[in-house]
This record gives C-alpha cells, structure tokens and sequence, in this order.
C-alpha cells in the first residue's frame, strides 16, 4: 500500500500530464500494486459473494484519468484510487462494495451510487413491501456500529407514487442508498486494512443483496417487456 500512498502524494503535488508522462513508470507500479490489492479483495470477498469471485482486477479498478469536459475543475488526473466490487463488474448497475485510497481520506464503503430512475423506482417499491426486512438489515447492531445511517441526498418530499403516510417514508426518500466508514491512515498501512475491510463489506453483504434484489426485478421486468 505504500508504493500507492507515495504516488498519489507525488501526484497530488504535480497535477499535470507533463509530470504523469515523466513518471509513467512509477504510475503503472502503483498501479499493480493497487490491483494486487483488489485480486486479494476479490478472493476474500468471494467466501460469501459468490458473484463477486467472477470479477477481474480490470473489472473493478476505476481509470486515474478525469473527464474534465463539464468541469471547473481541470487537473487531468484523480489523486485516489477507488475499485468497485459488483456483480458483472463496476459498469453493470448493480449494488456493491467500494474502496477508496487516497493520502488524507481513505474510505470503504458499498450500496448503489446515482442509479437509474428505473432501478431506483425498484428499490423504494421493495422497501415499501418489505419494510421490515429492510429496517433489520441496516438496524442490526454490527451494521449501524461500522456505517451508521445511510449516507447521501434525499428528496424534501416523499417521492411520486408512494403512499405519502408510509410509516417509513423516510427511507424512500433517498436519491442513493449507501454506506461507508474512514480508514484511518495507520490502519491503511498495516496488515490489519485487508481484514478490516473484508469485515465491513460482510457486514454490509446482506444490504447489497437486498439492492441487487431489486436491481434483478426491474432487469427481468425490462426482459419481459421486451420480448414477450
């Protein structure tokens, strides 16, 4: 991990393609350092994932480069690193796991991130059929005491087409439906990362398959409606 942390230090201090090209060599070290941290995620990951021990490295890591075409922000490189562990790799739609790298605020975490208004639809739907089950996944006591509450955006209002007295309105509410926790950095850099991440995402595993559940419905919904 320290071959990781020292680039991304570096790269934090020089922002350019100039200094990236010069030191492309020193990039793609850290880089295959970071996979080999994921391939070992991947392994652990699958002792209760199975979906999970499908994936590649290549089909986790997220590209250092930006798109900065919408952005006021022009530096050309990310000064992180992040993999996502998902069901048909990081592009597929599903819920899953996350690690994030970065010299000042490392993090892990897991859920689904900006899904589609479909998908979306799909997860409040089976929450308002399956309140309960929802509640005992993230009120269990491992669960709230490594994440918390669910984090990110949520609507003012409840959203359209939902009962507006659903007890749990508030849980319909949410524009994405994640968790996480820091790593602080001297836990980043012992033996103790890879077990403490691997525990948090098998605490967090019930609430990615609950999401992925929905995530099935509206997939076969979507099949049927095509080709019946």
């Amino acid at each position: 991990m320290e071959t990781v942390l020292t680039f991304l230090r570096e790269l934090k201090k020089n922002n350019a393609r100039e200094w990236f090209q010069e030191n492309k060599d020193w990039y793609q070290e850290a880089k295959i350092a970071f996979e080999d941290i994921v391939a070992e995620t991947i392994k652990e990951i699958s002792a209760f994932d199975n979906d999970i021990g499908l994936l590649s490295p290549k089909d986790c890591v997220f590209r250092i480069y930006r798109d900065v075409r919408f952005s006021k922000n022009k530096d050309p490189y990310k000064t992180h690193m992040g993999a996502a562990f998902c069901k048909g790799g990081r592009k597929s739609g599903y819920a899953g796991y996350y690690i994030h790298v970065d010299p000042d605020a490392s993090f892990s975490g897991g859920g689904i991130w900006q899904p589609e208004p479909v998908i979306l639809k799909s997860i409040r739907y089976e929450i308002l059929h399956f309140p309960g089950e929802f509640k005992k996944i993230i009120g269990e006591k491992s669960f709230y005491e490594r994440f918390g509450q669910m984090n990110g955006e949520k609507l003012k209002r409840p959203p359209k087409d939902f009962p507006k007295d659903f007890e749990d309105i508030e849980l319909l509410k949410y524009k994405n439906y994640i968790v996480g926790n820091d790593i602080h950095q001297d836990k980043l850099t012992s033996d103790g990362f890879l077990p403490f991440v691997v525990d948090s995402f098998q605490i967090m595993s019930p609430f990615i398959g609950f999401l992925n559940r929905c995530v099935d419905h509206e997939k076969k919904r979507s099949f049927d409606e095509t080709y019946r």
